[in-house]
């Protein structure tokens, strides 16, 4: 599976809020950063994105551009929360490892 199509299979899980797919997907190093959120590790993680889910009735992410540039990929977002009561536009770098497993997601909101 390519990297941009692992991306795809991320933006789709977390929009399904499925834990433990993306428990599959992380690393067990992953690191996330964004502009309200910093975690490190894989429970790190994954809780932090529990906390998201647990916040919001529904959120979906639609890529609007995928680009791969080696082991990355950058991604610009359109993320629907609540079915449409808001809107935001991320860019999202996301880091593989050797293993094609998800190392680092830094999320940029515009």
């Amino acid at each position: 599976m390519s990297l941009t199509e692992i991306a795809k299979q991320y933006f789709i899980t977390f929009s399904n809020k499925d834990l433990s797919g993306l428990e599959e997907i992380f690393s067990k190093d992953i690191r996330l950063r964004d502009w309200d959120i910093k975690a490190r590790g894989l429970e790190d993680v994954l809780k932090a994105n529990k906390s998201i889910f647990e916040n919001v009735e529904a959120i979906q992410i639609n890529p609007l551009e995928i680009y791969n540039d080696g082991n990355a990929i950058v991604a610009e977002l359109e993320i629907d929360i609540n079915h449409g009561q808001e809107s935001l536009l991320v860019v999202d770098v996301i880091e593989f490892d050797n293993e094609n497993k998800i190392l680092e997601i830094r999320a940029y909101k515009g």
